[in-house]
């Protein structure tokens, strides 16, 4: 499926409604407005990152018209929102997908952990790039850097700290023990075997994008 085949017009209202919001512009690829809509839409943050290009650049006479009627009315765009998410499934998005097989290459990073409510997938990827970071001795609550990653995402530095022991039993160039029982040890060996041998640098950039999930 093209990656033009899973927009739609109806998508520009709520889109632009993300792009109004102050700071006006387009948003970060995985801020919380973005991938929020994306998850609402079932499309990747990427279309909707490119989709806002165009609307700042109002590339056609559709996407005019949407902004001289919308853009300096805000409580008419916000009608309008509200209008779509009725219409949107008919007011039974949820049931419309119930059932339904949707791929979830993007969705299963940003949907809590069943092991653990309180993490996400996108955050192992971050706490894994910090572990490259920081040597073994460092991977303590202590460490500033633990203080401040666990500061942004809202979870304890404790916490970091105990993932971080499950990614040294994930890293092959470790000497380990022959056995570790962790609930989360499933989860981190998935996001070892995606991105622990991959390039640092892909690894680095993608965290960094990551974290703008949790400055809104």
């Amino acid at each position: 499926m093209s990656r033009r085949s899973l927009w739609s017009d109806d998508y520009w209202l709520p889109l632009m409604q993300v792009y109004l919001k102050k700071p006006i512009g387009v948003k970060p690829l995985y801020s919380r407005p973005v991938v929020g809509l994306s998850l609402e839409l079932h499309i990747p943050p990427q279309i909707l990152y490119e989709q806002m290009f165009r609307l700042r650049q109002l590339d056609s006479p559709h996407l005019e018209h949407l902004w001289n009627q919308y853009a300096n009315n805000p409580k008419k765009l916000a009608r309008g929102v509200k209008l779509w998410r009725q219409m949107h499934g008919f007011g039974r998005a949820n049931a419309f997908y119930n059932g339904v097989e949707v791929a979830e290459s993007f969705e299963y990073y940003f949907k809590p952990l069943e092991e653990d409510s309180e993490l996400m997938p996108i955050m192992l990827i971050i706490i894994l790039d910090l572990y490259f970071r920081l040597t073994p001795i460092t991977m303590v609550p202590e460490t500033p850097e633990i203080i401040s990653l666990a500061q942004l995402m809202h979870i304890s530095a404790k916490k970091i700290s105990d993932l971080m022991e499950v990614f040294r039993f994930c890293d092959p160039y470790l000497n380990r023990d022959d056995l570790m029982i962790h609930p989360l040890l499933s989860p981190c060996q998935e996001i070892w075997q995606q991105f622990g041998n991959d390039n640092p640098e892909h690894l680095s950039a993608f965290a960094a994008q990551l974290k703008d999930y949790f400055k809104d």
